[in-house]
């Protein structure tokens, strides 16, 4: 007479903690193991953190801080003008310039799509700066409407063209057709010693009166 054996459990069982618990009653010698309750406070720890990081992935196409929130500066873009907005900011330029008591006043005519004109911002810039106590440069779209009186009046058929003022606005020269960056160049500066000459000339007679008051 066969005797039948009690079903054994496994002696080693190797279901981790935090499976799901599928118990089945029919199979005996299913692992069931009773998950303590330090591995159940890990696996709704657990489970938490993942659906946290899932619901923040489908939530923001990038979850992670950008640059910004780490102290960058947030550059903001300048306010694009209107055609007539440029052109009377550049108005208002000219009669200040023209009012400021300065020795002479230059107007830049250039164009947006003039490489050239582009090419000599940085020499222009500098070119103020070295004679800010006598000179004054002024840049005028020669495409803008508002100009054309002037256009007209100097004769403007080209760009970059520099018209040379006095204090009073009266026109005492003009650069001639650029035929290349260093003839734009020169001609300026050939502009420039048409006012710059006599300035210097009064700075020695000045000096040179001095001695003679004094005695």
């Amino acid at each position: 007479m066969a005797s039948t054996s009690a079903p054994k459990n496994p002696m080693f069982c190797f279901k981790f903690p935090w499976d799901k618990i599928n118990q089945n009653p029919k199979n005996p010698n299913e692992c069931n193991l009773e998950i303590p309750w330090i591995f159940k406070s890990l696996q709704s720890v657990t489970s938490g953190a993942l659906g946290f990081f899932d619901s923040t992935l489908n939530s923001s196409k990038n979850p992670f801080p950008s640059k910004l929130e780490f102290g960058e500066k947030k550059t903001t873009k300048r306010k694009t003008l209107s055609a007539d907005e440029q052109g009377e900011a550049e108005q208002r330029a000219l009669a200040m310039a023209l009012s400021s008591g300065k020795d002479a006043t230059v107007i830049e005519f250039y164009s947006p799509k003039c490489g050239l004109c582009n090419s000599l911002l940085k020499f222009v810039t500098e070119v103020e700066n070295r004679n800010s106590d006598w000179l004054n440069v002024v840049m005028v779209d020669a495409e803008n409407d508002h100009w054309l009186p002037e256009l007209l009046h100097y004769d403007i058929r080209y760009v970059p063209c520099f018209v040379l003022l006095d204090q009073h606005g009266r026109a005492l020269a003009k650069t001639g057709i650029p035929s290349s960056r260093l003839h734009v160049i020169a001609g300026l500066s050939h502009l420039l010693k048409l006012k710059r000459p006599q300035k210097i000339s009064q700075k020695l007679s000045n000096s040179s009166s001095e001695p003679d008051q004094n005695r």
